[in-house]
């Protein structure tokens, strides 16, 4: 059994659950991203914040329908940190 690629930063549950909705789409507002993890904007910063400075992460802000909007999505690190914690994991339950 490999767990060469776990990933501690991204196995925390919040930051898990980022990365599993990022693998996903291109890019994600952190309204979407909110909701769906069911935390506050402050919580969500600070997660998102940890992904980011891991260089997992960019983020971007633009207006859309008058309003400023943030969007999270993954570089091709975090991408690949992800895809690799999810093969560790399937290798400590296969």
């Amino acid at each position: 059994m490999t767990t060469g690629d776990f990933d501690p930063l991204i196995h925390a549950p919040h930051r898990l659950q980022i990365c599993a909705i990022l693998d996903t789409v291109d890019k994600a507002g952190f309204a979407l991203l909110r909701d769906q993890l069911g935390v506050s904007e402050s919580v969500l910063s600070k997660q998102v914040k940890a992904l980011e400075d891991a260089g997992y992460v960019s983020v971007s802000k633009g207006t859309r329908e008058g309003r400023v909007r943030t969007w999270a999505s993954f570089t091709k690190a975090g991408r690949a940190a992800y895809r690799g914690h999810v093969a560790a994991l399937r290798a400590i339950v296969g």
